[in-house]
């Protein structure tokens, strides 16, 4: 599977020593954590984001090495001498904890315990279809994945580039086809990084390397595959470990089988009480029942006749919101400081003047300075349905608000694709569509026999169809975010036209977005004035309290 472009690490033995007590194994490519505090884990993992090497490589060089001289070094050498005379299976196999355990969650059922402990879980090399199944999960989970967008992905493991082939390419007698297109679109992106990388290094030639790299990975990231391989690390409690497994175990992907067999076999040593039930009758049908579900629709769409058309909507679409909003809103700001029932308080708000409504908002919210100031619960009274159409490279950030419904059509090529608009016009622009062309190409022949295993032909160029259900707290958040300087043009344009259409629907609430409507040739390039504008008054208010 994905092993077969897995870089291990090549420790010594004297390193190996240092870091084995540490982690389930230190030459897989799947691995979970043992003996490390919150911070340093959490540290380390954070790293996944914006690092080639493999975490365990960062953990000795970074959290190890330097401090072995130090008190600290003492420290640590104790503990690693102590864990090897004593394994983390002796140490955390509490006869008391895996009893209780035993009883009440294996036997008796009682999930709510299984989310009081987690642990840390990181796959070093799975595609990004894979990876995407993996945070699709909402609740539970806690995933950082490499970037696309500040790491290089054009590095090759034993001469090949790193993407995922899935075994039965061969058996469909695609095997040297899809090689020769995914290597044609890894030489692409390598080139156009090259290219473009050079182009801004002319056009800004007082512009540090790293703002002109970080420019460069982030506009060409779209040429990538979904079968590029990358890194994931996450953090889950028991329940959601044994939820992912379930719904890996019997997937259609051969890849996704995969990571739930491997992610029991490293979870199932440090926390094996939370997955007694895996291997049980019931969990071995409910893994079916959850495996069925897309092939059941699609059977069900072919006996209604149904058709599958390509429709070019607008990229963002506002399909329901509810027209009494402001009123139920500024109900639920009033309700925690009455005694009167919700339904009286909301008839009363009725019949307030604009003017009352106002105040009444105008009260509550004008003290908000910042986005990260929180914005009342009394927001999530209101829902707001979204579908929107934007290139896969955008919707990646914007699946990672979990906090609401999101749910999205599988990877195709049907949608179009969008050719960054940094490179339009240029000779970039003719090699990007050439390796676009070669992908599309390769995805129309392993449609006609495997759909889902056509999903790995996809450009992160390509447009991908999504519903997003959010109440307007989680609105609020995700769409100044979204559009603050440092993000992505692309889903910062999405976010812009949803609070577009917000400011006209809720014209009395939509004032208190902190919303930039600007556009920027870098990201954190320039600060909106808006933002400025905050800012600057923090630092007043702050100066004149002190």
């Amino acid at each position: 599977m994905t092993d077969a472009l897995f870089e291990k690490p090549n420790f010594t033995e004297k390193e190996k020593y240092l870091i084995e007590p540490f982690f389930t194994n230190i030459d897989k490519s799947v691995y979970a954590v043992t003996f490390l505090p919150p911070e340093i884990v959490g540290a380390l993992c954070s790293r996944a984001s914006r690092s080639q090497n493999d975490l365990r490589i960062i953990f000795l060089n970074e959290f190890i090495k330097p401090f072995l001289t130090s008190n600290y070094g003492k420290t640590i050498k104790a503990l690693i001498k102590f864990l090897h005379q004593h394994s983390f299976k002796e140490i955390f196999a509490n006869p008391k904890a895996r009893e209780f355990y035993i009883k009440w969650l294996a036997e008796y059922g009682d999930d709510s315990i299984a989310q009081m402990a987690g642990t840390h879980l990181i796959f070093s090399s799975l595609s990004q279809v894979a990876i995407k199944h993996i945070e699709n999960q909402r609740v539970g989970l806690a995933p950082i994945e490499k970037s696309t967008r500040y790491v290089n992905f054009s590095k090759k493991i034993n001469k090949h580039y790193r993407y995922f082939i899935p075994p039965i390419i061969k058996k469909l007698g695609l095997s040297e086809e899809y090689k020769t297109t995914m290597d044609i679109v890894f030489e692409t992106y390598s080139v156009l990084c090259q290219n473009f990388f050079e182009l801004l290094k002319y056009k800004y030639p007082q512009e540090q390397e790293i703002v002109l790299k970080t420019k460069t990975f982030d506009v060409m990231r779209n040429i990538l595959p979904t079968a590029t391989l990358s890194q994931v690390a996450l953090f889950g409690n028991g329940q959601a470990f044994e939820y992912l497994i379930n719904r890996s175990l019997k997937n259609p992907l051969e890849e996704i089988r995969w990571l739930g067999k491997k992610a029991y076999e490293e979870l199932i040593k440090v926390i094996p009480a939370f997955l007694r039930r895996i291997n049980k009758k019931a969990s071995k049908e409910y893994q079916q029942y959850l495996s069925k579900q897309s092939q059941k629709t699609s059977e069900v769409l072919k006996k209604i006749k149904f058709t599958k058309q390509t429709t070019n909507e607008s990229k963002v679409n506002l399909l329901d919101y509810d027209p009494e909003g402001e009123n139920k809103i500024i109900a639920a700001l009033l309700y925690p400081e009455t005694r009167e029932s919700f339904v009286k308080i909301l008839n009363k708000v009725r019949k307030l003047k604009i003017s009352e409504k106002e105040e009444i908002l105008k009260k509550i919210l004008q003290d908000r300075k910042f986005r990260w100031y929180k914005v009342p619960r009394a927001l999530e009274n209101v829902y707001l349905r979204f579908e929107i159409i934007t290139n896969i490279g955008a919707w990646r950030d914007l699946q990672r608000h979990r906090m609401q419904t999101q749910y999205h059509q599988k990877f195709n090529i049907y949608n179009g694709y969008e050719i960054p608009q940094e490179i339009q016009g240029t000779d970039l622009e003719t090699k990007f569509i050439f390796a676009i062309t070669k992908i599309e190409n390769l995805f129309r022949k392993i449609e006609k026999f495997d759909l889902n295993i056509a999903q790995y032909s996809v450009s992160f160029a390509h447009k991908i169809r999504f519903i997003q259900y959010q109440n307007l707290r989680q609105f609020f958040w995700e769409t100044e975010l979204r559009t603050i300087p440092q993000g992505h043009s692309d889903y910062r344009k999405a976010e812009q036209e949803k609070a577009k259409l917000i400011k006209k629907i809720y014209p009395l609430i939509g004032k208190y977005l902190i919303v930039d409507f600007n556009d920027y040739d870098f990201a954190r390039r320039q600060i909106s004035k808006n933002i400025q504008q905050k800012e600057k008054k923090l630092k007043n208010f702050l100066d004149n309290k002190n």
